[in-house]
């Protein structure tokens, strides 16, 4: 399998895109550590792991917090007894104008969606040379890492700042034999999307479900992305047959931004 006898770190792993990567590394022969704020939540996707024949443990984090998401790596080495991959896919959305925008809402932003990313590098690259071997950064960015959308500009900014910590992190760990590229999914049919649609409808007065709608319209392939599909490119960074690639941000879409 193409991650036998790895072990890989998922944050956001209780829902959604997280639970989606991480069942698939699971299913591809890791053994999985899931990171969530939400306890009862990665509890189930463990049960979901076990149930696969692979060993799962959970830990209850904040990445925000860069202590936390340090004590995280420590956990999922003294439980699993390695540590080779790490998803920093933890990540909130935001629906606004430019114009509505607080302090606020930008400060929670950044600390989940770059902070929170930044920490992740830092902690993951720290344990691998300490372990004196090889490792997998993957980072979760998004199509409105490629291209700004409206109403979810400080969003994209987030997004346009993974692509940037990405790059800068393959350039300064490549020595090391650590690579860091980042996943950039498009409209993923997941709670985030109901959360988004809805602002969406309340902002601009749409029914609720139309700006869903129109967005998958808008895919070449016809259809909406499942967390399955993320979590195909995900494997694939995360396994043996990535090796050679690092400082990348790929778009997997369906076709809706081009590069």
């Amino acid at each position: 399998m193409a991650s036998s006898g790895k072990v890989a770190l998922v944050t956001g792993a209780a829902q959604g895109i997280g639970r989606g990567i991480a069942l698939r590394l699971a299913k591809d022969g890791a053994d999985i550590a899931l990171v969530d704020v939400k306890a009862d939540k990665i509890t189930a996707v463990q049960k979901e792991i076990e149930a696969l024949g692979r060993k799962a443990t959970t830990f209850v984090a904040d990445v925000s917090k860069r202590d936390d998401v340090y004590a995280a790596i420590e956990h999922a080495e003294k439980e699993l007894g390695s540590f080779d991959v790490i998803v920093n896919n933890a990540g909130i959305a935001q629906v606004k104008p430019l114009s509505d925008v607080l302090p606020e809402d930008l400060n929670r932003i950044f600390r989940i969606n770059v902070d929170g990313v930044l920490w992740g590098i830092q902690a993951a690259a720290a344990k691998f040379k300490a372990r004196g071997k090889k490792g997998k950064i993957i980072n979760a960015s998004s199509i409105a890492g490629h291209d700004g959308f409206a109403m979810l500009g400080v969003y994209s900014a987030t997004k346009f700042a993974v692509r940037a910590l990405t790059q800068a992190a393959a350039k300064e760990y490549a020595s090391a034999g650590i690579t860091v590229n980042a996943y950039c999914p498009g409209i993923v049919g997941t709670d985030m999307w109901v959360e988004i649609d809805e602002r969406f409808a309340e902002i601009t007065g749409t029914p609720k479900g139309e700006t869903y709608k129109k967005y998958v319209e808008g895919i070449a392939l016809g259809r909406a992305q499942t967390p399955d599909d993320v979590a195909a490119l995900v494997a694939f960074l995360a396994s043996d047959d990535s090796d050679y690639i690092t400082g990348q941000a790929i778009l997997t879409d369906g076709g809706i931004v081009y590069r």
